[in-house]
């Protein structure tokens, strides 16, 4: 159009020319955004999109064919500040490596903000050229989990329903991982979802030990061993490795009793104030507070805080296991036992008049007789279904060689208390 004109006619044809070349260009934009919308939809709707090649939809075939070569999965990386678990790691290996041929399913189990996930993710992205197609599933609800494998069916093309996944993946003898991500309600019947055949690799994040029964093998991801912890903490901080800075970071990871997810948000905390020198201080005298600040810059891209992590946790507990739980965090955090309770049951006001008198315990009362069935006889059945809510979340370990339960230190400080609870600690006096 900036030519100069050289008369009417070559104006006119000039002018034509540009229409029809206009037009084609405007039929390929269209063509090709029509293919990009596509595109974007199927990705926005399949989280778990594995994609081999682009579908050559509205394309013209004078346009050279989109080739993807390599699959892609939507797995994220882990956190870039990864740090430790060997042991788990070189475990998981060992177990997916062995026995090729058969389905393997593997279980990470442990309290929330353990690490669970981030183990999982460091495992695929080290063992990614290990299997064919790796699928990530939101396991936290059953919508969530049908969501994910009708997005599998959708993007191998093989359906529409959950149903259409799992026949498809059975059908499919090379070998497949299916991440199983945050499996905690205890309600839900995985064994539903797993692929109905001999062959493919599942790995499973949860709170619920209890899902070992499907596992080949599992692990417990607990506290972080203290060098690892040490690493962690300073790096998340941004402060230096230097022998002071490693003194002291050791102090106050052994104050967060090594959880992964505290020790990140300390980090977080010192990184933005300066604090390492002062924070086991500001720690002891604040716990609470600290554990429950959200740091607005952070490695981790986790949601909840260390104690809104577990909160959620206890607030699908029973009215009984909760108050069970709450009277746990004046012992102890190890070596609790049901004979504690059973022989405090036993209790008579009457049998010991220089005791806390029948009107006294009347509240502790009420809450233990929960605990007996109608013939005053203590109901050992009742207290293995309140115990095992608690286990099914991780917020209690059960050690069956003593036969007694352990609580997270951590999360005995962050329960919350009600004045109600102090009376109840009165009838663990026994006789």
């Amino acid at each position: 159009m900036q030519t100069e004109p050289r008369g009417f006619r070559s104006r006119f044809k000039e002018v034509v020319k540009l229409g029809s070349v206009a037009d084609e260009i405007s039929g390929h934009r269209v063509r090709i955004q029509e293919l990009r919308s596509n595109f974007v939809l199927m990705a926005v709707i399949d989280i778990n999109f594995h994609l081999h090649k682009a579908p050559s939809i509205g394309i013209s075939s004078n346009l050279p064919p989109i080739q993807v070569t390599q699959s892609i999965t939507k797995c994220p990386p882990p956190s870039r500040i990864f740090h430790g678990r060997k042991i788990i790691l070189d475990q998981m290996h060992q177990f997916f490596e062995q026995d090729l041929g058969k389905q393997h399913i593997f279980l990470l189990h442990g309290l929330g903000g353990a690490g669970k996930t981030q183990t999982a993710l460091k495992f695929i992205q080290k063992s990614s050229s290990r299997f064919s197609d790796i699928f990530l599933i939101d396991t936290s609800t059953l919508e969530t989990i049908d969501i994910g494998l009708k997005n599998i069916a959708a993007a191998r093309n093989v359906g529409s329903t959950a149903d259409d996944a799992l026949q498809w993946l059975s059908t499919q003898s090379v070998d497949w991982l299916l991440l199983f991500d945050n499996a905690d309600d205890p309600k839900i019947n995985l064994h539903r979802f797993f692929p109905p055949c001999n062959h493919g690799n599942i790995l499973i994040t949860s709170r619920n030990p209890g899902l070992r029964v499907y596992a080949g093998s599992h692990s417990l991801v607990s506290d972080m061993e203290e060098l690892d912890a040490v690493e962690l903490l300073l790096t998340s901080a941004g402060e230096n490795v230097t022998p002071g800075n490693k003194v002291t970071a050791a102090e106050i990871v052994q104050a967060l009793w090594y959880l992964p997810l505290a020790i990140i948000q300390a980090g977080a905390f010192i990184s933005k104030s300066g604090t390492l020198g002062t924070y086991l201080d500001l720690f002891k005298k604040n716990k609470a507070r600290l554990l429950r600040e959200q740091p607005t810059q952070s490695h981790s891209d986790y949601a909840w805080t260390v104690y809104t992590t577990w909160q959620i946790s206890f607030d699908q507990l029973s009215e009984a296991a909760k108050t069970l739980l709450q009277l746990w965090s004046f012992l102890h955090h190890e070596s609790i036992s049901e004979e504690i309770f059973s022989c405090a049951s036993a209790y008579k006001p009457q049998s010991y008049p220089s005791g806390p008198s029948e009107e006294e315990l009347c509240e502790p009362i009420k809450f233990i007789s929960q605990f007996i069935d109608p013939a005053g006889v203590w109901d050992s059945l009742h207290f293995i279904e309140a115990t095992t809510e608690m286990k099914s979340y991780s917020l209690v370990n059960f050690d069956p060689d003593k036969k007694s339960f352990s609580v997270h230190p951590l999360f005995i400080a962050g329960l919350e208390l009600h004045s109600r609870i102090h009376k109840h600690i009165i009838i663990l006096w026994s006789p």
